[in-house]
């Protein structure tokens, strides 16, 4: 599957997670042993750590169908940053989603500043460039949206993996929105 396949994938399952009418059937017996075998997740989500979001869900999809990596703030960090590598290396996937959210603690974190203790202050740094770059007084949306953005920017600056596949494999990256109120993620700002 390429990566516009992919997001057309998901654009439709988002659709039917919004509309409430999901059909993900992958979530059975027969699907977990079938996936004993191996994976081929069509998309890598990068997304948020908090318990409103689960990609899974807001993209109707079943066991096997997404590689995902969950951290505060969506951040690419070490880890996060070899995992994906790790999924475009050796599982092909052809498209990565920087997925943030409405009411990004992480963000708001960054965004009120102060310390956090050495652990918090630390995942808030890989935010602050999108607050230091939008400014403090700027709408927490565009923040979280900035931060998105500044995700995948990190991905291709650090990755040679990821910079390679997107040269010479079709491999896209894009951001992505989710609201809570609505449970529609918007793609690409």
């Amino acid at each position: 599957m390429n990566s516009q396949e992919a997001l057309s994938r998901l654009k439709d399952g988002n659709a039917r997670f919004v509309s409430g009418k999901p059909t993900a059937a992958t979530q059975n017996q027969d699907a977990r042993q079938h996936l004993t075998e191996g994976q081929s997740p069509y998309a890598i989500i990068l997304s948020c750590a908090d318990s409103r979001v689960a990609p899974e869900l807001a993209f109707d999809t079943g066991l096997g169908e997404l590689f995902i990596l969950r951290v505060a703030g969506n951040v690419a960090n070490t880890s996060t940053i070899a995992s994906i590598e790790y999924a475009v290396a050796n599982l092909g996937t052809k498209l990565i989603v920087s997925m943030g959210h409405e009411s990004c603690g992480a963000v708001g974190a960054a965004v009120a500043g102060g310390d956090n203790g050495p652990n918090l202050n630390k995942l808030v740094s890989y935010i602050q460039p999108s607050v230091d770059k939008l400014g403090k007084d700027a709408p927490v949306t565009d923040i979280i949206k900035e931060n998105a953005n500044h995700s995948i920017a990190t991905l291709l600056e650090k990755s040679d993996i990821i910079k390679n596949a997107v040269k010479n494999d079709g491999l896209e990256l894009v951001s992505g929105y989710y609201s809570l109120s609505t449970g529609e993620v918007e793609f690409g700002f």
